[in-house]
């Protein structure tokens, strides 16, 4: 299936533009063995046909050595598991947001700009000099996605159509 990828950057951590804060909504670290990171990420990514949705227990286990210096974080609203955002430090001190999203029976319900932005704000302050904090969305995803990272101040970067297998 065609889908159009968009590539997304911030250089500056000025260039934020923070969603209004949703109380309750938080931001916490997960340990990289926590049975959450499979069962989060394949719930969020099902909607979207991501490959996270079908691996199976042995694709995990190479994912995870594939991708040794990703960092999970997870989303709560009221102490309940709401979604997650994955973090790829890279050379320069640029750190990719590699997963962002919400569960699907929280989307729609008024997180996802104040889930994004404490996601942008964590991005910054993973590495000593962050340069530039990027990701990627596909027309495949959410039809939110994009204008949500243009809401918070991303500027796209690159476009590339490609086919997903």
């Amino acid at each position: 299936m065609k889908e159009i990828v968009t590539y997304v950057e911030m250089t500056a951590p000025d260039q934020l533009h923070a969603a209004d804060p949703v109380p309750g909504l938080v931001l916490e670290p997960l340990e990289r063995n926590s049975p959450l990171i499979p069962d989060i990420q394949a719930r969020i990514g099902a909607p979207y046909s991501w490959k996270s949705a079908s691996r199976t227990e042995e694709e995990w286990h190479v994912w995870f050595a594939e991708n040794p210096g990703r960092t999970f974080w997870l989303l709560s609203f009221d102490r309940e598991s709401v979604g997650m955002v994955s973090y790829d430090i890279h050379p320069g001190d640029e750190v990719e947001i590699e997963t962002f999203g919400l569960l699907p029976e929280f989307v729609g319900k008024g997180l996802g700009g104040y889930a994004l932005t404490l996601g942008i704000q964590q991005a910054w302050e993973l590495a000593p000099s962050v340069t530039r904090v990027w990701l990627h969305t596909s027309t495949l995803d959410h039809p939110h996605a994009l204008p949500n990272y243009h809401h918070r101040g991303f500027r796209t970067f690159r476009t590339q159509e490609s086919e997903r297998n």
